[in-house]
């Protein structure tokens, strides 16, 4: 199968503020265009690669490009997104199989995204990346008043890269008529299926001075491997079962599961998480900030808690490199919904969550089936400034 990788590059970047299109704004140093093509060429397939520029930056994206590796092919964009696609997919070769439509915007994408959506993507359809939603929407009227609360649960924001089979995407833009934010919904509207694939914090679109700010701590994070700047922690939870509570775990709502006892909604993970950031920051546990014993935290839920933690570690100086959680016990089966609640906790977190769960064999209150126990560990960077 052969894939071509489509990098947007052509905004004007004006939410940036930077007085420059947003692809050559330096990120740590290096341009965000630079750093996005680094990142499709760390990917373990073969692509071949197309830029689309601005008409008046050609030769700075060439030079670019040259930089990052040779045969890299680069476009003039048109005047909106969708212009410039159709652009990019002018220069796709007609034996390309799949065709991956990269924002330049979501510069540390990690490859295994790449992978997910390529494997996902079908003979007549596409596949795109997302999170779920973590926020409460509102909708509201013209006075800006809230109208209605919008289920959550059936929302996903969407990343890129999206994935398409060639030949119906090139129909679709053909087809086309007029403007569709993503090319998601150019490639629904023209009758073909579309998946969602778990997608990662850390391809957050870079559209805001503070999104900048966050990739530029992502990075420095992950460059300091030795010395003061890094911090771990661990933190423990236990809770038993309780059979007439909702089962809250890892953000998750499990139906038709046991929930657990607790002041708050009981959620083991996050709380095992808070208390891995707090101890790696050193600034104390969970029960230190939120004690079982005040009334305002009764049935609260526990995202509550995680904010308040990524706010204090963050207040002392300390960005996220990674957290690790294991689930002790014998329900929830976790393997069924990992993927969904690594998505979950990353958007919250803003940095890569892995999870994994195991049982006792039959040993202790974990083995008897009377509750769970959570070990998670945190590891976090020291941020400049």
């Amino acid at each position: 199968m052969r894939v071509a990788v489509v990098v947007v590059a052509a905004g004007s970047g004006s939410r940036l503020g930077r007085g420059e299109p947003k692809a050559f704004v330096e990120l740590d140093g290096v341009s965000i265009l630079e750093r996005a093509l680094r990142g499709v060429r760390a990917w373990s397939t073969e692509a071949s690669i197309v830029v689309v520029a601005p008409a008046d930056r050609m030769r700075d994206a060439e030079a670019i490009a040259r930089r990052v590796a040779g045969g890299i092919a680069v476009v003039p964009g048109g005047e909106h997104r969708q212009a410039s696609v159709a652009s990019g997919l002018s220069l796709v070769d007609a034996e390309v199989d799949v065709v991956l439509v990269h924002d330049a915007a979501r510069p540390l994408t990690p490859p295994a995204q790449f992978d997910a959506v390529v494997a996902a993507v079908t003979g007549d359809g596409g596949a795109v990346p997302g999170l779920p939603v973590s926020d409460t929407i509102k909708r509201v009227d013209e006075a800006d008043r809230i109208v209605e609360t919008v289920d959550r649960s059936e929302l996903v924001a969407m990343q890129t890269p999206q994935g398409f089979p060639r030949g119906p995407l090139l129909a679709a833009y053909a087809r086309a008529d007029r403007e569709h934010t993503d090319d998601a919904a150019l490639f629904a509207l023209a009758g073909h299926p579309v998946v969602v694939v778990p997608g990662s914090a850390a391809a957050a679109k870079i559209t805001t001075e503070a999104d900048l700010h966050r990739a530029a701590q992502s990075l420095r994070g992950e460059a300091t491997l030795e010395g003061g700047g890094m911090r771990t922690g661990i933190g423990i939870d236990v809770h038993a079962y309780d059979e007439e509570s909702p089962l809250w775990l890892g953000g998750l709502y499990w139906p038709d599961e046991p929930g657990l006892a607790g002041h708050s909604d009981g959620d083991a993970i996050i709380h095992a998480m808070c208390d891995a950031l707090l101890s790696a920051a050193g600034l104390g546990d969970i029960g230190g900030r939120f004690g079982s014993d005040d009334p305002r935290f009764a049935d609260a839920r526990s995202e509550l808690f995680l904010r308040d933690a990524l706010g204090a570690i963050g207040g002392a100086g300390f960005g996220v490199v990674n957290v690790a959680v294991q689930v002790v016990g014998n329900r929830p089966r976790i393997a069924r919904r990992r993927s969904e609640i690594e998505a979950h906790l990353e958007g919250l977190v803003g940095a890569p969550v892995s999870i994994a769960g195991t049982t006792s064999d039959h040993l202790g209150f974990t083995g008897r089936g009377e509750g769970v126990a959570v070990i998670a560990t945190a590891l976090l960077s020291r941020l400049d400034g």
